[in-house]
């Protein structure tokens, strides 16, 4: 099976998140995306709510998407959520599987600061999302990794890891922070977030 994972803290889970993996599902043509909250992330200090409420919004997600499936991996292990840890346990757990790690350019650019992140590419390929306004370096680490790696659908290139697929996505130039501030406010958030996600946040008024 050919398997997307899209990691984050999902503190809320939003379109800016869920557009872009239906779009790597459709144009890779993967079987699923398992959508895998992080329980301590390492490049934040904290969360705004619960695990179990960053949780539970997934699943609601999950219910309403066939495309999606929740993997609480990392939000059940009581450590700080490597991507390359996590990347070598699943690859353990289902060696014939594909995996493609997605990520926005943002994350792209930053990878040479994550934790064995050289690692990753013996592990999974990456399905890259261009954010809004993010643009990368020419001279830049990534960019030659970028230049080495870059493989297209078409290529019906047979390896299992190690390539880098970029992504024509129409993102959402929002922010999880962005979406805290206006139900903070309560200001709109109906595009910008599920219908169960906003009934969910509203039955346990969080972010208030």
């Amino acid at each position: 099976m050919r398997i997307g994972i899209l990691g984050g803290t999902f503190d809320p889970i939003h379109l800016g998140h869920i557009n872009p993996a239906l779009d790597v599902k459709q144009q890779l043509n993967l079987d699923q995306v398992w959508l895998m909250p992080n329980h301590i992330p390492p490049h934040k200090n904290t969360t705004m709510v619960s695990s179990f409420h960053r949780l539970e919004m997934v699943k609601l997600v999950c219910e309403h998407y066939p495309e999606f499936q929740l993997c609480d991996i990392e939000i059940k292990r009581d450590t700080t959520s490597y991507s390359v840890t996590t990347l070598t346990l699943l690859t353990q757990q289902y060696p014939q599987y594909e995996f493609f790690f997605i990520m926005g350019m943002d994350s792209f650019i930053q990878l040479p600061l994550w934790y064995q992140w050289q690692a990753l590419f013996s592990l999974c390929h990456i399905a890259l999302c261009q954010r809004p306004g993010w643009t990368i370096d020419t001279h830049s680490e990534m960019a030659k990794q970028l230049l080495l790696r870059q493989a297209y659908v078409s290529d019906n290139d047979q390896s299992k890891h190690g390539k880098i697929y970029r992504i024509d996505s129409q993102l959402i130039d929002i922010s999880s922070t962005e979406i805290r501030q206006r139900l903070h406010q309560h200001t709109d958030t109906q595009s910008v977030l599920h219908p169960s996600t906003r009934a969910y946040i509203e039955q346990h008024q969080l972010y208030r």
